[in-house]
């Protein structure tokens, strides 16, 4: 019996940033499509590949607690909501392109009706699922209704976590300004 090929994950560019700075402590982070490692100047190749190796399993492994693989999850995400929150409006609330982006500091995602495309803070990654759901929601009611009118606001009240969602980012933000 033949087995079918199962296609592998493509490993993702990495960029080691050496600093003599730091001393002991090891951190990493995805920049787009690539992972970037910062390490103490003074570790040997062999420490940098052992290093590399343990630091992308554990982005891999928080990417998989949070259920977030990346972009084309957040993609598949953003149409079952649509599908499920939006349904008088298959065609209007479907983007062209959805993805995390580093960038917004001051929002929690933003909406180009124009393109038709969405994009969500990284900061955003470690909040629970229901909370992303609403910001994505919320950027995919700006495809139906570009403007936050009565029409744009009825169209969340679908979904039943808007209130809570909303004051759980309320108090980030707040508690982040402080």
């Amino acid at each position: 019996m033949a087995r079918k090929a199962v296609p592998l994950k493509a490993a993702p560019a990495v960029e080691v940033r050496r600093s003599a700075r730091r001393r002991r402590t090891v951190s990493a982070y995805r920049d787009g499509g690539r992972v970037v490692v910062l390490i103490p100047d003074k570790f040997t190749r062999r420490e940098e590949r052992e290093w590399v190796d343990h630091m992308l399993g554990r982005l891999d492994a928080r990417d998989k607690r949070a259920g977030r693989d990346g972009d084309d999850a957040l993609m598949e995400r953003a149409k079952n909501l649509a599908t499920k929150y939006l349904p008088d409006h298959p065609r209007a609330a479907r983007p062209a392109s959805v993805r995390w982006v580093k960038n917004q500091q001051g929002r929690w995602g933003s909406c180009t009706p124009e393109d038709r495309t969405i994009r969500l803070s990284e900061r955003l990654r470690s909040a629970p699922g229901w909370v992303i759901d609403y910001v994505l929601l919320h950027e995919l009611a700006h495809l139906v209704v570009p403007r936050h009118g009565t029409e744009f606001w009825a169209l969340l009240d679908a979904y039943p976590r808007t209130e809570r969602a909303r004051g759980y980012l309320e108090g980030i933000a707040d508690a982040s300004a402080a």
